[in-house]
């Protein structure tokens, strides 16, 4: 007997009791409703993560000021601006996978427009910080360079300052105050939304550095060009680690550090936190598959427990069937073909659920959700895998009756 026939009567043993062919599936359902599921919001939020990260923008290093030690006690980073201007142009001019490099400071303001007012961050950068940043400019214009060197009062608002400040209205030419300081809106900046942290890129201003320093801000006391940070993008993503010694070795040069002190400023590489952020959204997404599939494993023992009473309950049929001429691997065959379908049809009917489970907790929930293909056609497998393990014992025992003492059971 071959596959072809044994499948018509396999799948006829099964439909005699639907019943509990279904609830024979359900375990395995389940299972592969909840693996897909999981997985999806799994992948979905590792996906989040990396597109928030990379909105703080591609290849990005950000060099941070201020770790220094002062008798013997060590200070928070900030705590002493010890990032210069000419630290920023040293980078760009002799690293060579450097793209570009943008100094900035930052500091919180009061900024009003007519009668309204909303407290933001604001920055003080060069023309050089929207190509590190990969920011772009959605309405009017981005700063110049002149304007950069000139200390012009010219500002860039985020989204979040130009729907609380110009709700409905167009504020390219229009003056704001910073902290008293007439400054015209040249640009609005482009939505990048909530890094992964929960700041809100958007709340921002963005002025020309020198006016920073000069009109809003202030410069320290003891350097005028020193600056809190300096963002480095590097050309390509291969050199990003390449980039980062290269920078440490310049800066402790030019800050003429010796080899048994600290570094006083800090590097943080993007690619480093997004890969560890990546890492343990994929370690969480392996712990809920993993708890999910505990229902396939439940799901194949139902299945053999089911199996193990079809052939109790099919004694007399399978002696009939050796007694004809039946082989015991037919009479195998047939019991791992029924056990294979159930299996695959409750595959089938979870992938269907864990779809549509996944559509539902998206907009339900409002979680991010990935579908990916392969895991649909893992689940599946496995499903598939569940069936032919829990169903061989089972099959195995029906083909070893002996035929004579299969027709006189009763």
């Amino acid at each position: 007997m071959n596959l072809f026939a044994t499948l018509p009567i396999a799948f006829r043993a099964l439909l005699v009791n639907k019943l509990r062919s279904v609830l024979t599936m359900l375990g395995v359902i389940i299972g592969v409703g909840a693996v897909i599921a999981m997985v999806s919001v799994g992948a979905g939020a590792q996906a989040r993560v990396a597109a928030q990260i990379q909105s703080l923008g591609s290849n990005l290093i950000v060099i941070l000021s201020g770790s220094v030690t002062s008798g013997g006690v060590r200070l928070g980073h900030g705590s002493r601006l010890t990032l210069t201007e000419g630290d920023s142009q040293a980078i760009q001019r002799e690293i060579s996978s450097v793209q570009a490099s943008a100094p900035a400071v930052r500091g919180g303001a009061q900024v009003i427009y007519g009668n309204l007012n909303w407290s933001t961050a604001v920055h003080g950068v060069t023309p050089e910080y929207f190509t590190a940043r990969d920011w772009e400019v959605a309405e009017g214009r981005a700063i110049s360079a002149q304007e950069a060197s000139g200390s012009a009062k010219v500002a860039i608002l985020g989204q979040t300052v130009m729907q609380n400040l110009f709700a409905g209205t167009d504020p390219i030419g229009q003056i704001i105050r910073i902290k008293k300081v007439p400054f015209t809106v040249i640009g609005v900046l482009a939505a990048k939304g909530q890094t992964g942290w929960g700041q809100d890129q958007d709340d921002t201003i963005l002025v020309p550095l020198s006016t920073a320093k000069t009109k809003v801000l202030g410069t320290s006391l003891a350097n005028a060009r020193s600056v809190g940070s300096i963002s480095v993008k590097v050309r390509e993503a291969v050199l990003m680690k390449e980039a980062e010694a290269q920078i440490r070795a310049l800066l402790r040069q030019r800050h003429s550090l010796q080899p048994s002190q600290d570094d006083d400023f800090m590097i943080r590489n993007l690619a480093d936190v997004l890969q560890a952020r990546e890492e343990s959204s994929k370690v969480m997404t392996f712990l809920l598959a993993a708890i999910a599939s505990v229902s396939l494993l439940v799901g194949g023992i139902g299945i053999m427990n089911i199996m193990l009473v079809s052939v109790t309950e099919r004694t007399r049929e399978i002696g009939l069937r050796m007694a004809v001429g039946a082989r015991k691997r037919d009479i195998l065959s047939q019991f791992l073909v029924e056990a294979l379908a159930l299996s695959l049809a409750g595959g089938l009917i979870g992938v269907i659920l864990g779809l549509g489970g996944s559509g539902a907790i998206a907009r339900f929930a409002g979680w991010p959700v990935l579908i990916l293909p392969d895991s649909i056609l893992i689940a599946f497998g496995f499903a598939g895998a569940v069936g032919i393990f829990f169903g061989f014992y089972p099959a195995r025992k029906a083909a070893r009756l002996n035929p004579i003492d299969a027709l006189r059971y009763e």
